[in-house]
């Protein structure tokens, strides 16, 4: 009985499951495919190259790819296409161009930003370190601290 309750649960779970994508027929064109998978982006992926992606659209683009590649495309043929079909967001290492000047530049910008901010942080911090000024009761009574301080030790 429970052999029979067994059988009928994984049943549906064997037909289901699939095939392994089979590999390039040819060994050249899967490794066109690697080199070019590690140069696209996956676009639903956070920093993640097409080799590096599990997500179903990575397999997509994968896959259109090696169809490219069978069509006998050159690389620049392919990354060309895809830019033009999907931006240069496609691209792992976008090129410098003004549409993507904030991507190289940004990361500059925010440095000397942040050294400029706290640049001016500490001047405003000295400048309240210097505003303060004690009188002669508030010395004499430092002074005092500090002495008995001194004996104790």
């Amino acid at each position: 009985m429970r052999w029979l309750l067994m059988v009928i649960l994984f049943l549906p779970s064997l037909a289901a499951a699939g095939e392994a994508a089979p590999l390039a027929e040819n060994p050249q064109a899967e490794a066109r495919l690697k080199a070019l998978a590690v140069e696209l982006r996956c676009l639903v992926c956070q920093n993640q190259t097409l080799a590096d992606s599990n997500a179903p659209l990575a397999e997509d683009l994968r896959r259109e790819v090696r169809e490219m590649i069978a069509k006998n495309m050159s690389d620049k043929e392919i990354i060309d296409f895809l830019v033009t079909r999907y931006g240069d967001f496609v691209r792992y290492r976008p090129p410098l161009k003004t549409t993507t000047t904030l991507l190289w530049v940004g990361p500059f910008l925010l440095l000397i930003g942040g050294a400029i901010a706290l640049v001016m942080a500490l001047r405003r911090r000295q400048k309240k370190l210097d505003d303060v000024a004690l009188s002669d009761a508030e010395r004499n009574r430092v002074a005092q601290l500090l002495s008995e301080g001194a004996n104790r030790l």
